[in-house]
């Protein structure tokens, strides 16, 4: 696939692929400096008709994903709307501290939402992004008029639909080229569905580095990389020389201590927070995705003034049914 003019030059593409006649809105790409020298980076997606139009819904995405994984959601939806990269994905900084759990990534995404909205938002989160709404509806509701939590709840079992992020993103952090990558992803079932759909997936996701490698551009992949490794030389055997060489590390991907990066995003503190959460709020569970009934009974007797929704999908609804999954937030956002 040869590079696009640029990032949004995918969008009339993939508005003809889902059958969207309207005209594609106007993309921008926002960066708004942190401190400590990090930036957060974002998409902002304003009506061709209306350029100025403040964003009514402001999108966060999956762990190991990026702000495009929304594209065209927002083509369905209609609306002025918001795509935030969270901190170690896309566009935004890595962090040092290599804390992404949602009430570590909140303050940055309300720093953003403070910066690039006028009133509060539809927020809406799958996966990480799900369990990172609700700790930024919960510690700003003043940003946050409606809350919808994508295929997560903190009480989902790391060892099941969530291992195979895990595992997709142990393998190599740096490849030939991004057709290697697109591969991989097929080979794991992941991307949306056609070839197509998985290359620019990888596009967006991923850089080509100086030495003309093609590395992964979230820090999840390398985390995963490098608690595999880890993990491996704990496992060798000592030889007569003595243990074997500890396995080196990727640049800026120090060893993981304790849980990996996936599980570590699910825990109590999720579940707190969405007991703290004022706004209204819904969970949309895909059938074949990583909530199970029995999560989502859970879900309604944590959070029993919420709404649950399950739709025929698997975990990234928003590359699956993108059509349903953005008029049914149009609906939302159009009926607050």
């Amino acid at each position: 696939m040869s590079d696009p003019i640029d990032e949004f030059s995918f969008l009339p593409e993939q508005a003809a692929e889902a059958g969207i006649e309207a005209t594609p809105p106007r993309g921008e790409r926002l960066v708004l400096p942190l401190p400590g020298g990090r930036t957060l980076s974002a998409l902002r997606y304003s009506p061709a008709d209306a350029p100025a139009a403040p964003p009514l819904v402001t999108f966060l995405h999956g762990a190991g994903l990026n702000a495009h994984t929304w594209d065209t959601t927002i083509l369905a939806l209609g609306l002025p709307a918001l795509a935030i990269d969270l901190p170690g994905h896309g566009d935004s900084s890595w962090r040092d501290d290599l804390a992404y759990v949602g009430r570590v990534l909140a303050p940055d995404v309300a720093a953003g939402m403070d910066a690039w909205t006028d009133a509060p938002q539809l927020l809406v989160g799958q996966s990480l992004g799900g369990l990172t709404a609700a700790a930024v509806a919960a510690s700003r509701p003043d940003l946050v008029r409606e809350l919808v939590v994508i295929d997560i709840t903190p009480g989902v079992d790391a060892s099941a639909g969530p291992s195979q992020i895990r595992d997709f993103f142990a393998g190599p952090v740096d490849w030939a080229s991004r057709d290697e990558l697109v591969d991989r992803a097929i080979a794991f079932r992941l991307g949306g569905g056609t070839r197509r759909k998985v290359e620019r997936g990888v596009y967006f996701n991923s850089r080509v580095r100086p030495d003309g490698r093609v590395e992964w551009k979230h820090h999840f992949a390398h985390l995963a990389n490098a608690a595999s490794a880890a993990a491996a030389a704990e496992a060798e055997p000592e030889s007569a020389n003595g243990p074997a060489p500890a396995a080196p590390h990727p640049p800026a991907s120090p060893p993981v201590d304790g849980p990996d990066a996936v599980a570590a995003v699910l825990g109590e503190s999720g579940w707190e927070d969405l007991a703290a959460v004022a706004a209204p709020t819904t969970l949309i569970r895909g059938d074949r995705g990583y909530v199970t009934e029995a999560d989502a009974e859970e879900f309604l007797r944590r959070v029993p003034a919420a709404s649950v929704v399950t739709v025929s999908s698997g975990h990234n609804v928003q590359e699956e049914i993108p059509l349903e999954l953005g008029g049914r937030l149009r609906t939302q956002a159009e009926n607050a």
